[in-house]
């Protein structure tokens, strides 16, 4: 891993340098060697069954990939794009905060693994995945 870890300010700024991520609302929340936590508070535009009022899956699955490539930035790595992304839903994603956890899998020349986890605010497992994410100028 690279000595250059980024800061929570540091993520946060990144973050936020994306429009969707403003508009999600996302928070960086811890950072350290092994982990990164995002949240996300509920927002009503990413209802797609209103009947239970359960998040789009492809929001979740946008957390999940772009808190694998946050995860890699806040380590001191500049993954460029998404390769591949894998993503299993286990329950609805109902009204509350979601917390998102990203770890790095495997740091690689020019191929990186990272997987996260979205938790409600009771803790349960929502959805977890496995993103790949390009390297390149890595040595």
């Amino acid at each position: 891993m690279s000595d250059s870890m980024l800061s929570l300010e540091q993520v946060q700024a990144a973050l936020e340098a994306a429009p969707f991520h403003r508009w999600l609302g996302l928070k960086a929340i811890r950072t350290d060697p092994e982990k990164l936590v995002l949240e996300m508070p509920w927002r009503e535009e990413v209802v797609s069954n209103p009947r239970i009022q359960s998040a789009h899956g492809g929001v979740i699955a946008a957390l999940i990939d772009l808190t694998g490539f946050y995860a890699l930035l806040a380590s001191g790595n500049m993954p460029a794009a998404t390769a591949d992304l894998r993503v299993d839903y286990h329950k609805p994603a109902t009204p509350g905060a979601l917390s998102v956890t990203g770890r790095i899998v495997r740091l690689g020349a020019t191929l990186s693994v990272a997987e996260a986890t979205v938790m409600n605010a009771d803790g349960a497992l929502l959805s977890s995945g496995r993103g790949a994410y390009l390297m390149p100028g890595r040595s």
